[in-house]
């Protein structure tokens, strides 16, 4: 009984040395958190493993979600490399257990879960792919301020690509849309205001 009181305390003790930015200091480290987190419309998506994907994912967890495409040449995986990073950062960290890293694909034509399964797993196999009907994403999308668009590229092969922002979405662990890092997005920084935003969330 000692021993578990001990470890609880240096447990909290470690998570209350985190420092706590300010409103104006975690937008100034390219992250805004809301005053009032924002409730999400139920989800029916599908993951890489081609099961159910719900809103009831979100509960108990923080996570850092992005809207990409496995098509996408730049933006998405150096997005994904750098939750992998930010992931490796807080191994050593109470966050680790409770954090997990969506990528939500924006062209669900093309990114079936096959397609999605070894695409999300070369970055981390912890990550979450996500897809399904275009209306469902859309949606999900919109609620979460990320505009994106279809861009014919050759009219003859009917080839294409999406435009999209770069916006990372944080869901916290009731479910609620908790607050965005805006591009260009930097390890230090997403570490630094991520560590804020649990320690002021305990």
């Amino acid at each position: 009984m000692i021993f578990i009181t001990v470890v609880m305390v240096l447990f909290i003790n470690r998570l209350s040395k985190e420092r706590i930015l300010s409103p104006k200091e975690m937008v100034a480290n390219g992250a805004v958190m809301f005053s009032v987190p924002r409730e999400i419309s139920p989800l029916n998506l599908i993951d890489q493993n081609q099961q159910p994907f719900t809103e009831s994912q979100f509960i108990g967890k923080w996570t850092l979600v992005f809207f990409g495409f496995t098509h996408c040449p730049d933006i998405c995986p150096t997005t994904l490399s750098l939750f992998n990073q930010v992931s490796e950062r807080l191994v050593d960290t109470p966050y680790a257990v409770d954090t997990q890293f969506l990528l939500v694909s924006l062209d669900p034509t093309r990114d079936t879960p096959e397609k999605m399964k070894p695409y999300v797993e070369y970055f981390n196999t912890d990550f979450i792919g996500v897809t399904g009907e275009f209306l469902s994403i859309h949606r999900f999308a919109k609620q979460l301020n990320v505009a994106f668009q279809k861009v014919v590229t050759d009219a003859d092969t009917g080839e294409y690509t999406i435009d999209h922002g770069g916006n990372v979405a944080l869901i916290n662990p009731q479910g609620y849309y908790h607050g965005f890092y805006k591009p260009p997005l930097d390890l230090d920084r997403m570490t630094l205001t991520y560590k804020s935003v649990r320690a002021d969330n305990l």
